[in-house]
């Protein structure tokens, strides 16, 4: 019987404390008295390539870092990772592309855009800064922008080597992060 009481008193004890918490708790934490709105989307994808371009390449080396890390496996047996630091104020005067196969049906809406980035890769012993360089062809489409082409002419190691020739780089961390920030673009998901 007296084990009884005791386990009452501390029950009650218990409760006290309980009660005591939640109203801290509830003093503290600020409830809204009405449901707020859902935070503000971000701006539309704009349709002037110039200002897309500025707002991408601000953008880009985190998008193109993500890929890069998501991509990267853990049992890689050598040791060097690069990181894109920031990428270059665009350019937008085209090549000359002459089509000398075939006349085209439709007219050709493709924009060339040429720009830079900064990468820092890390081997064991040291830091290399390079400068690479890309050339990207986009579309417009009728919900925004599509890539089409990612060319890349990667940074020469040594002072005195010959240019490397151009590579395909739509499928590279490049590549896919302009695929991924022109996604959220299209979808309003962007902050501004």
């Amino acid at each position: 019987m007296k084990s009884t009481v005791k386990s009452n008193k501390l029950a009650g004890i218990g409760k006290q404390w309980l009660n005591i918490a939640i109203i801290t708790i509830l003093g503290v934490v600020n409830i809204p008295s009405e449901i707020q709105a859902s935070p503000k989307r971000g701006e539309s994808c704009p349709s002037d390539l110039e200002t897309l371009m500025t707002w991408m390449l601000e953008d880009l080396p985190s998008y193109s870092n993500r890929v890069s890390q998501r991509a990267r496996r853990s049992d890689r047996t050598v040791d060097v990772y690069n990181y894109i630091v920031l990428a270059g104020k665009p350019e937008f005067t085209p090549l000359p592309l002459t089509n000398l196969q075939y006349q085209p049906v439709l007219p050709d809406e493709t924009k060339q855009v040429f720009f830079t980035t900064l990468e820092r890769q890390y081997t064991k012993t040291e830091v290399i800064l390079l400068q690479n360089y890309y050339w990207l062809f986009l579309t417009p489409s009728s919900d925004g922008w599509r890539s089409v082409l990612v060319f890349s002419q990667l940074a020469d190691l040594q002072q005195d080597d010959l240019p490397l020739p151009p590579q395909d780089a739509i499928n590279g961390a490049i590549g896919q992060g302009i695929k991924l920030w022109l996604t959220d673009c299209r979808a309003g998901s962007l902050r501004r």
